[in-house]
């Protein structure tokens, strides 16, 4: 396949370096500041999915150099808060036959690509593997909860046309299956984000941290309980019928393997830069207030990570 990362953070170069070692062609779309770190060097990926490195095809930074490339699969991974600049710049060169792969954490990102794109040409993935970048060009697999999951939320893909990504990411090294279900999957991966990011990165505690101690976890029992209250008014249905199944799935079987991890969004905060709050606990409360719900939890933790990062 032709794909293109577009965004070449810790996820961007996992995808870059596992695809191009699988023998695919992989071009990247990077800032202009980061090229000359990038350029005449291989990218590296190290840690759990092991110790790789490959040469990309080619670098870009500006999408008028992209029209010509006739591109397969077109991998976003930015930061939430530069989803619509990036859909804005790939709408300038993707073709009709290109798929967008949504990879990225947080609500309205696939909202914002399918008012954009058709949904024949856009998949949505719940990426629960955790990577960080060690240096521009270097990313640490640190953490693999489950599968990379892939599907269309309206099938608007055929399957044969998903399950061949699937094995495509797999084959590469990267565990990844198909679900109808996604949505449903992706949200749950939301209120997993949202209950420990922010706690995680304002008190600098891994997420075994967190959910050992007493009160760490009534917050994020509190958070939880008032995103089911906003999803079941939306009725945006997942797998768990009410919060206390999922707050048993969440303890049980979600923090033990993440359990050292600390979240993206402490080393966003550590670095001084802008954290991906508004498509996590943010989000939760901008859906809340269009319902006329209060969410008094995410709107704390919301404002504490916004202040944090005015003070970082």
């Amino acid at each position: 396949m032709k794909i293109l990362i577009f965004g070449l953070g810790a996820l961007g170069t996992v995808f870059a370096v596992s695809l191009k070692n699988a023998g695919h062609t992989v071009y990247a779309f990077v800032k202009e500041k980061y090229l000359d770190q990038l350029k005449n060097k291989p990218l590296q990926i190290t840690g759990l999915f092991g110790d790789k490195q490959a040469y990309i095809d080619q670098y870009f930074t500006n999408p008028e150099d992209l029209k010509l490339l006739d591109l397969d699969l077109i991998i976003l991974t930015v930061k939430a808060f530069d989803t619509e600049k990036a859909l804005s710049q790939i709408k300038n060169f993707i073709k009709p036959n290109t798929l967008l792969l949504i990879a990225q954490n947080g609500y309205g990102n696939y909202e914002k690509a399918i008012q954009i794109f058709p949904k024949n040409q856009v998949i949505l993935s719940r990426i629960i593997f955790g990577a960080k970048v060690i240096s521009p060009g270097m990313a640490e697999v640190t953490v693999f909860g489950d599968d990379v999951v892939i599907g269309q939320p309206e099938k608007a893909i055929p399957k044969e046309t998903l399950e061949k990504i699937a094995q495509i990411f797999t084959q590469a090294g990267i565990p990844t299956r198909v679900s109808e279900d996604v949505y449903a999957i992706l949200w749950e991966k939301i209120i997993y984000n949202s209950a420990l990011n922010p706690l995680g990165a304002l008190l600098e505690r891994t997420y075994g941290e967190l959910a050992e101690n007493y009160e760490t976890r009534f917050i994020m029992d509190q958070i939880i309980d008032e995103i089911f209250t906003v999803l079941k008014t939306y009725n945006i249905q997942l797998r768990w019928k009410s919060s206390e199944e999922y707050k048993e799935h969440f303890y049980q079987r979600l923090i033990p393997p993440t359990a050292g991890h600390y979240p993206s969004m402490y080393y966003d905060l550590k670095n001084g830069k802008k954290t991906e709050i508004d498509a996590l606990n943010g989000a939760i409360v901008n859906l809340a207030e269009q319902k006329g719900l209060e969410t008094p939890v995410n709107k704390f933790i919301t404002l504490l990570v916004k202040l944090r990062e005015k003070v970082t």
